[in-house]
Order: structure tokens, then sequence, then C-alpha cells
């Protein structure tokens, strides 16, 4: 009885943000025109009832958008979505609530709304993010895990990717530490991507962590979606750690993002004969503050 009550709880509360789950499914209006439809109809609701002819009135939604917004299908399958998010124990939180990270709504391109598994409570916590390539090297493993470790003992959060490599291990050293670590990815929360990390983020959700996406249910992690996952990174933390990147990395892609929203860009000095090392080496190069203790990271 208790386990199906807790069921229709959840129920209830996604049954009332059912029409932002609508706006969430509607894969061909991106974020950017999702924000213009809320600027200017305040609701999801709303935006739900428009008709035809007040939509063709939107000079920049185009044909493809109107039919997606208009779709009856997305429409007739939503409560068997809800079950699905259900069944999953996935939830979502919206730009409006006070759950959602405050760090976040201040950047460019906010997603309008996250899907989450795992501990909603720490999306405003001190936060860094800790990043580099999936062909990590011992060093960058080595160092991944130390910054993690340590600095979830004084805890802080650790964000990172749950890709291969230096995002895989700066979950696994804040795991070790008894510490609390959100992994943002690049597809939906129904999908695990890696495979390899099926176990990875079971533990992220028992140790009170949490995965996060802007996806919808089905999205599969299409390389587009990648660099759209990295502003989140560095939107939800104060500073990044960049442990290893290649000269053309998409963890540099993640540093810009960082650099864009004004946080703090850290990056650990690399061995000069790696590959693993020239896009980090140029970055000290550039100006990033090199460290190499836990305690220079300010938080």
């Amino acid at each position: 009885m208790r386990k199906k009550g807790k069921i229709e709880i959840e129920e209830a509360k996604l049954e009332n943000k059912k029409y932002w789950i609508w706006l969430s499914i509607l894969r061909e209006v991106g974020n950017i025109s999702k924000k213009k439809l809320l600027d200017k109809y305040k609701t999801p609701e709303r935006i739900y009832n428009l008709t035809y002819e007040e939509l063709i009135q939107l000079k920049w939604l185009n044909n493809k958008k109107i039919e997606n917004i208009l779709d009856k299908k997305i429409r007739e399958c939503l409560g068997e979505y809800i079950e699905n998010m259900i069944r999953k124990e996935i939830d979502i939180i919206t730009i409006n609530e006070r759950l959602y990270p405050k760090r976040l709504k201040e950047i460019y391109d906010a997603p309008v709304y996250i899907y989450i598994k795992g501990n909603k409570n720490i999306l405003n916590k001190n936060m860094i993010g800790i990043i580099g390539c999936r062909q990590a090297s011992e060093y960058g493993i080595k160092a991944a895990k130390y910054f993690s470790y340590n600095l979830s003992k004084k805890g802080i959060i650790i964000v990172s990717g749950l890709a291969k490599g230096i995002d895989s291990f700066s979950h696994i050293g804040t795991i070790e530490a008894n510490g609390k670590t959100i992994a943002v990815v690049g597809n939906s929360l129904d999908i695990v991507y890696p495979k390899e990390n099926y176990y990875l983020e079971k533990q992220i959700i028992q140790k009170e962590g949490a995965i996060i996406s802007e996806y919808p249910l089905g999205v599969k992690p299409e390389k587009i979606n990648f660099p759209a996952r990295n502003r989140i990174i560095s939107g939800i933390s104060k500073g990044v750690i960049v442990v290893e990147a290649k000269r053309k990395s998409g963890t540099l892609i993640t540093v810009d993002f960082a650099l864009e929203q004004g946080r703090d860009v850290y990056v650990v000095p690399g061995n000069i004969n790696s590959i693993n090392s020239v896009g980090t080496n140029d970055l000290i190069k550039q100006g990033a503050r090199l460290v190499t203790n836990y305690e220079e990271i300010e938080v």
C-alpha cells in the first residue's frame, strides 16, 4: 500500500506539470523558441491551447514548429509518457520552480526545464565541474580522482558528464569519498550512455547524487546533443577544473561556455609530451589558472 501511495503522489505531481511535460516533448521547437512562447503566453497551458490561426501570427515559428505544437499524436500519448516517467523514477523541474538551479537560470539559453533522476535537493549547493578527455591517461585519472575525492570531502558537489575517461573517474572519486555528484548527460534519462556506466549511474543515485538532462524520454546520445549538454555542466557550477584536453577537444567547448558564463576556469598542467595535455597547456599559456592542489579551488 505504501508503494502504491507513493506512486499516486508522484502521478499527481506530474499531472500538475503535464503541460510542461508536453512542451518538453516538442522536439522541433527548440529551447529559445520555447522561451519566446513562455515570455509571450506565460504558461505552457496557454501555449497548448493556441489555435493554428494564432500560431501563424508568430513569424518566428516555421511550419514544422507549428505542426509539432498542434500534433495530436503527442497529445494523445501524454498520459502514457507520464506513466513511463513514474515507472522509471524520472521527474521534471521547470525554470519557475524553487528547486531549479539558480546559477543555471542566470545563463543565456538556460533550459526551460530539466529532467532528473535522484536527489533534487542538491541542485543549489556549491558545485564544481570536472571535465576532460575520454581517452584519459593514468596521470589524468589520478588527477580527476584526487580533485573529486578531496573537494567532495569538503562538501562540494562534483559535476561531470558521465562520459568515459575523466568524467567517469570524477564521479568515481566522489563516490569513494562518500560525496554527492551530478552527471549531466546528452541523452534522455531512460537511456544509459555509455552502457558500461550502468552501475556507476546507479551508484551516483544511491549516494544521493543525481543524473540530469534537458532531453525528453527516448532521445539517443547523438553527437549534436553534447555541446548543448556542456553549457549545463558549466552553468550549474561555480567553476570548472580541466584535467586533460587534446587540442581539438569537446572539453574546450565547455571551457568556452564557462568563460561566457563568468565561471572560474582551473587547469591541471599536463605532460608536455602527451597529446592529452596540448589543450590544457594551451589554456594555461592563454592565462587560465593553473592548479595542482584542491585547496586552490575557490568555492
